[in-house]
């Protein structure tokens, strides 16, 4: 992407593939299930809210071939299953990139920077707009202070500032806002009615009015009023859109870090000569060397060699895998102390690493759709404003002509643009996204970052609450549990002696023993020989004395005497016991394993308090599962289980009806974590679990979890109150717009209202009793003297000033204002459940 615009970038991943040159990875041959049907994953761009899910949906289920379309706003993916002998790869793309949306390939490289892109271009459009906006609000304000900007020609004045508005506002509709244009016009187009359609209709109504007052009735239309709305309206529409994108951009980028973990190159083996080639290039069968410390390139089993293999990312189990002849290893596993030479026996979308993206990507479109409450609405909701706006037409054109005899057209546009303007959804868009804010804000003040809006939703939903144990309920690394000295021989001694034989071993067991004995501050002696057999321990010469230290059946196989039972009860507590001898003669036993976490049977009784009933599901044995479990407090243990195999026990779960929460830190948990319906990652764990996440926390701290849920539950309640802020201006307004009460421009400043009110709900402190009995109390006298006499004839001419519109404003902020307070302390408002 060096040397490319931002707008370079956003317009190639939009551009259209054809059916004759299609994209590469669009290309190639479908993947089939047993029925036949081809899945096609896809990274979405220009999310914005629910509506765009709907659209997406809508616009691909009506093609000819197309089944089942599943889209995770929180992620950005989308899952198309379609018949393969009807429609196209390239056909599907097509369709969503004409609508208006950008598709990618969802594991190419460059995704993450085409994301950051097309938010740019959403910045500058939206500041762009702002900067149109100022403008238009500085001639308004003048020519509402009385004092217009004119020209004097021939010693008549003439008014400039109605056709500089045009000139904005043309510039807004059809430049700055093209792309909203195009996505408005492609989902009219197909009978789809989302905020795009209503935003056009709005700034397409209020231009109409600017251009019946510039060339037709400048009298009747006030030409810059309706001008400078449809320039306000597109303005709230790019900060909207914007705001959305900002928050989601964040978008998971765990396919691309998992797929890095493959080598880039391997050592291959051919007729006993060793090349260094491209992973691409090795096929199946090919013999490939690895050497300490190096990543295995690719799935394989083992020809020659020994060696401890770090198998954590599949397993979560801390100890390293021994690996001899004929065993398996799996790409993206780490190598650590001899060398392998195996054969390839999986390569491609057959391999380890891609079997999990796979399983990360589809678990992100089969996760189940959470119903925002704003979904709720929306169904409904931008038909239900047009059909006002028409309406409103009808009202002030057929029915005022059954009335009075005469028509008010003009009276019509003014009733119909401002349903739209006050009918646009802009508050209800923002409340989610402003309460995710408000909660992501006070998370971050306790170590927990919420990455994503539809966790907030759901926390109090959730019933059941996964547990990963490597990394999650435990430590995470191994470490000195037990030191068992044979008779006549201290700790020390045995800890001392086993730490000088491992002083030089880079095996992670060795390295605990070390860490302890330096922890204790022992003293060690000095290594005169070394020898490591891969698999059963290590030996050494120190001070002319032999010392071994290894596993039980190797280091001491005349036996273990009196420790026999104390090894065994190691043992039965899942404790790796490795024995240390010297010259010969047993000094002791060690038991080593992951340590469970101080606070981790204190967060699960606290879930448990919550509702929420936990459970292990883990790649560890079952011993050591159900040993953990004992610990903590957990009884319903799940073991031996593969990444795919974890996330499709979720699934089970969710089957039943039942809300998941998944915990977890590996590469082996990131397709659950996708999975459930609110991911959770430590965020001392792997980058691949961290990114498949809805939240991470980002310390070790598992009590962080109950904390978590108590912000999301807030956070929810806060989001009901935006909603609740929001529905009551368009629910109220919308109908007074009709009677033709509020005119367009003041229904613009009510708008803008009902967004400062979500704004100052979201961030600011709640209202007072008294400050809303003394609004109340103020705003009534005003309302009083206003309408004291007034007649019905008169009332016409008083409700287009703007004293007028200001009142309505405050009344309809009063309103809210209650609201607001009815739902902090309990009480339901209607339309929200």
């Amino acid at each position: 992407m060096k040397g490319r615009t931002h707008a370079a970038a956003v317009t190639e991943a939009m551009a259209p593939p054809t059916a004759a040159d299609p994209e590469p990875w669009l290309a190639g041959p479908p993947r089939l299930d047993e029925d036949g049907r081809a899945h096609l994953q896809l990274k979405l761009g220009g999310l914005h809210c629910s509506f765009c899910v709907s659209t997406i949906e809508k616009s691909l289920t009506r093609r000819a071939g197309v089944d089942t379309v599943a889209v995770s706003l929180a992620h950005e993916e989308g899952l198309v299953t379609y018949r393969p002998e009807v429609i196209t790869p390239a056909e599907i793309v097509g369709t969503l990139c004409e609508v208006g949306y950008a598709v990618r390939d969802p594991r190419k490289t460059a995704t993450f920077e085409e994301a950051e892109a097309e938010l740019a271009d959403e910045r500058n459009r939206f500041l762009a707009g702002l900067g149109l906006t100022a403008l238009a609000l500085a001639l308004m304000v003048f020519t509402w202070a009385g004092q217009p900007p004119t020209v004097t020609v021939d010693g008549r004045a003439f008014g400039y500032g109605p056709w500089i508005l045009l000139g904005l506002a043309l510039a807004m509709i059809f430049v700055v806002a093209r792309p909203i244009l195009t996505m408005g016009w492609q989902s009219a187009r197909r009978g789809i009615l989302n905020q795009h359609v209503l935003l056009e209709a709005g700034a397409f109504g209020g231009l109409l009015g600017g251009l019946l007052g510039l060339f037709v009735a400048p009298k009747t239309f006030p030409a810059g009023e309706f001008l400078a709305t449809a320039v306000f309206i597109t303005t709230y529409h790019l900060l909207s859109g914007f705001a959305s994108s900002l928050i989601r951009n964040r978008s998971s980028q765990a396919v691309r870090r998992l797929l890095e973990l493959q080598p880039d190159t391997a050592l291959l083996v051919r007729e006993g000569v060793e090349s260094e080639v491209p992973v691409d290039e090795v096929r199946i069968g090919d013999h490939v060397r690895i050497r300490p410390g190096v990543r295995v390139p690719l799935d394989g089993r083992v020809l020659s060699g020994s060696s401890g293999v770090d198998e954590s990312m599949v397993t979560g189990e801390p100890m390293p895998a021994e690996k001899r002849e004929g065993e398996e290893v799996i790409g993206g596993s780490v190598n650590q102390t001899g060398t392998l030479t195996i054969e390839v026996t999986k390569v491609g979308e057959d391999s380890f690493l891609a079997q999990v993206a796979r399983s990360i990507e589809q678990a992100r479109a089969l996760k189940p759709s959470i119903i925002q409450l704003v979904d709720r609405i929306i169904v409904v909701y931008v038909p239900t404003v047009l059909s006002a706006a028409v309406l409103a037409v009808l009202v002030w054109t057929l029915g005022a002509w059954a009335v009075t005899g005469h028509p008010d057209t003009p009276r019509a546009i003014f009733a119909a643009l401002a349903v739209l303007v006050l009918g646009y959804p802009c508050a209800l868009g923002m409340a989610t996204p402003l309460a995710m804010a408000r909660g992501g804000g006070q998370a971050a003040e306790q170590g927990i970052l919420m990455r994503s809006g539809e966790a907030f939703q759901i926390f109090g939903e959730i019933r059941r609450v996964v547990l990963d144990k490597t990394g999650t309920l435990t430590v995470g690394k191994p470490t000195i549990t037990d030191v068992v000295p044979a008779a006549g021989v201290t700790r020390e001694e045995v800890l001392a002696a086993a730490a000088t034989v491992e002083l030089n071993s880079e095996h992670p067991l060795g390295r605990a023993i070390v860490d302890a004995a330096f922890d204790a501050s022992l003293e060690l002696g000095d290594l005169e020989e070394f020898f490591s057999e891969t698999g059963q321990g290590v030996t050494a010469v120190s001070n002319g004395i032999p010392l071994s230290v290894g596993r039980p059946d190797w280091a001491a196989p005349e036996g273990l005497g009196a420790l026999t039972s104390r090894r065994q009860q190691l043992e039965e507590e899942a404790r790796t016991v490795v024995v240390v001898t010297r010259n010969g003669r047993l000094l002791g036993l060690v038991g080593i394993a992951d340590e469970v976490k101080a606070d981790a049977a204190e967060a699960v009784a606290r879930l448990r308090r919550a509702g929420i009933e936990p459970m292990i599901l883990t790649g560890d044995n079952a011993r050591t599962a159900a040993a953990v479990g004992q610990q903590v407090g957990i009884s319903d243990v799940r073991s031996g289980l593969l990444p795919g195999e974890k996330a499709q026990a979720i699934r089970e779960l969710q089957a039943q009806g039942l809300r998941v929460m998944m915990v977890g830190d590996g590469i082996n948990d990131a397709p659950a974590l996708t999975q459930a319906d609110i991911g959770v990652a430590i965020g001392a764990g792997t980058d691949i679990a961290i990114e498949s996440a809805d939240i991470v926390l980002v310390g070790p701290r598992l009590s962080a979890l109950a904390d978590a849920r108590d912000i999301g539950v807030s956070s929810f309640r806060k989001t009901k109150q935006n909603l609740g802020v929001a529905f009551l201006f368009n629910g109220i307004g919308v109908p007074l717009a009709v009677t033709g009460v509020v005119g367009p421009v003041w229904a613009m400043i009510a708008m803008i209202a009902s967004v400062s009110l979500v704004l100052a709900n979201s961030f600011g402190a709640r209202l007072s009793p008294a400050g809303i009995a003394a609004l109340g109390r103020r705003l009534g006298g005003w309302s009083l003297d206003a309408v004291r006499g007034l007649s019905p004839r008169g009332l016409r001419r008083w409700a287009w000033t703007p004293r007028a519109a200001g009142i309505v404003v405050f009344v309809l902020a009063a309103l809210v204002a209650g609201a607001v307070w009815g739902i902090a302390l309990g009480a339901p408002v209607p339309g929200i459940s």
